[in-house]
């Protein structure tokens, strides 16, 4: 740290992490960049990495996960809540007279492994997690109850109360098939729809259309639930009005139907799985309990999270390490296992369960949303990027020209990745981003 500090490109260096926004593991790029008139070949402007800091350029991971690099989480989180919200809303090329079409905050849940502890509330009193009265002797010799009231920092959250009964396979195989299950839900859905309205499919598209947006939650037993919002737009999306006929307790009943009909069979082994019984589908108004801004800010939380609340790791798991050695609870290292068991069984291959045994069987990704919801991510992105462009040419740093007249080259080379622990702790002053756990430097 005091090496760096006394280094005379100190001010560049502290320059590039603060452009960086912080980030926890940047990466080091070498390379340049030259503008050539396309007219004459001249050469207008090059940058090169040679006089920064050590040679390279460090630039923003760009994670999602908040365990990996908070600072680059926090911008993947805020991009989700606007994107959430503009669909609720308008803004972002979305029209304002959007927050007048019907909308729903719908949570789909996984079924039952195998009873768990949990916490259980009622009227803001904690509730004992599994009290029953002659309470039955699993084959195993569990008792299966527990008369505790659980707080919610208690590590035996989520793990099964007879780890031998608790349907491991069954659990990750969940995991596994959920974007399907997904899909398909979304299909009955919108036939549900129509049928309601005594529309055909085709029909029902020509006057009125459902979009979406949609989160995966890993619960602390380690299976996924997705929480949806889930629109009610005209034929041509949110810039039409849907019909009088297209309500909001119509839409419910069809997430109600669909959620309980659709299923998804894994049929190498036979099984068959669906949603939970525990459906929720509650309206989504202006001046509720249940706003615009307190849904986007619900579902924008969950995007920059994976399985990490179970107790397992935030990176891929190697066939040949040892289980017994990784740095995880019981529970989520006999979900890895079951995955790497079942990941051998020649009729899963597709679900690649030994790739994705961190995730503990889910592949899917965490955020989606349909097409005429509202903006994407890579809209949002290239607007901060016209943006930090803007600025860079009003101070300077940039000459100005014109775009369909200019020649860009650009040639990069990764470098690295990282940043040593004294560096972490300057990084930290200067962006205000606190560092929880320090590694050792992470450069390649």
């Amino acid at each position: 740290m005091i090496a760096r500090l006394h280094d005379p490109d100190y001010s560049r260096w502290a320059h590039q992490i603060k452009r960086s926004g912080g980030c926890r593991q940047p990466i080091h790029l070498h390379g340049k960049v030259e503008h050539y008139d396309q007219a004459t070949g001249q050469l207008l402007h090059r940058y090169t990495t040679r006089t920064e800091p050590g040679g390279v350029l460090r630039v923003p991971c760009k994670t999602r996960r908040a365990s990996r690099c908070p600072a680059c989480a926090e911008v993947y989180r805020a991009d989700t809540y606007q994107l959430v919200r503009a669909g609720l809303v308008g803004g972002k090329g979305v029209p304002e007279t959007v927050n007048s079409h019907p909308c729903l905050f719908v949570t789909l849940t996984a079924p039952s492994f195998g009873a768990v502890h949990v916490q259980r509330e009622k009227n803001g009193k904690v509730l004992p997690c599994h009290a029953r009265r002659n309470a039955e002797t699993c084959p195993h010799g569990q008792t299966m109850s527990c008369t505790e009231r659980h707080s919610a920092d208690d590590p035996r959250l989520g793990e099964p109360l007879c780890p031998d009964c608790y349907d491991y396979d069954g659990s990750v195989l969940f995991n596994a098939i959920s974007p399907e299950l997904w899909r398909r839900f979304t299909l009955a859905l919108r036939r549900r729809f129509a049928r309601l309205n005594g529309l055909t499919v085709k029909a029902l598209r020509a006057q009125a259309s459902i979009a979406f947006a949609k989160v995966a939650e890993y619960q602390r037993r380690g299976v996924v639930h997705f929480h949806a919002v889930i629109r009610l737009d005209g034929p041509d999306g949110p810039d039409t009005p849907p019909p009088a006929w297209a309500t909001a307790d119509a839409l419910a009943q069809a997430v109600q139907h669909a959620a309980a009909a659709v299923t998804a069979e894994v049929k190498p082994l036979g099984r068959t799985f669906q949603w939970g019984t525990q459906l929720d589908v509650r309206r989504i108004t202006m001046d509720g309990d249940l706003t615009e801004q307190a849904v986007a800010a619900y579902v924008a939380k969950y995007a920059t999270k994976a399985a990490e609340c179970v107790g397992t790791l935030d990176r891929r798991i190697q066939p040949l390490d040892d289980l017994n050695a990784l740095p995880v609870r019981e529970h989520a290292r006999s979900l890895i296992a079951a995955c790497m068991h079942l990941g051998n069984h020649p009729g899963l291959a597709e679900l690649r369960l030994t790739q994705w045994a961190h995730m503990l069987g889910f592949r899917g990704h965490f955020s989606t949303k349909s097409r005429h919801y509202s903006t994407t991510l890579g809209e949002l992105r290239a607007a901060r990027e016209e943006h930090m462009r803007a600025e860079e040419i009003s101070t300077g740093r940039l000459p100005l020209f014109e775009e369909d007249t200019v020649l860009v080259i650009a040639h990069w080379q990764y470098a690295g990745q990282g940043l040593s622990i004294g560096e972490q702790l300057l990084a930290a002053a200067l962006t205000g981003h606190h560092v929880p756990n320090l590694g050792g430097p992470d450069d390649a």
